[in-house]
């Protein structure tokens, strides 16, 4: 099975799970032109890995935190395709229905605005949908 890997530090162990900071780069990290683009950055995020062998980790340790493809697939899906689709839908629509293209826009980024709250308030429900594994690098 194919898994989509980063490279993290333990930032801490707790029973049954462990939480690795991994950093995520943006597509352009890799331009010459980085520095001057405010496109282009890194984020350090948090990610808590639950394993039955938390104990065999320790903080500061540098480790692999990976998803499955089919796991990163309906993250995909989840986190970008939908939404687009809403907007889309949402923008097209309306302006069939002969309303103004500024009014259409705002029902588009509404529909979209409305999905994403409606993550952010089931997180919790939604964040044991996706199944991370940990891996020594050293290993």
């Amino acid at each position: 099975m194919e898994e989509i890997a980063h490279k993290g530090r333990i930032k801490s162990v707790a029973d049954g799970s462990v939480t690795v900071e991994i950093v995520s780069e943006s597509a352009c990290s890799a331009c010459h032109a980085k520095g001057a683009c405010p496109a282009g950055g890194t984020a350090l995020k948090d990610i808590e890995v639950k394993t039955s062998s938390a104990a065999a980790y320790s903080v500061g340790q540098e480790v692999e935190v990976l998803l499955g493809s089919a796991d990163a697939h309906k993250a995909v899906w989840t986190a970008y395709i939908i939404p687009l689709v809403l907007l889309v839908s949402f923008i097209l629509l309306p302006l069939s229905l002969g309303l103004s293209e500024g009014l259409s826009a705002l029902c588009g980024a509404g529909a979209a605005a409305l999905y994403y709250m409606t993550l952010y308030l089931l997180r919790n429900r939604l964040g044991g949908k996706w199944k991370f594994r940990i891996r020594n690098i050293n290993a």
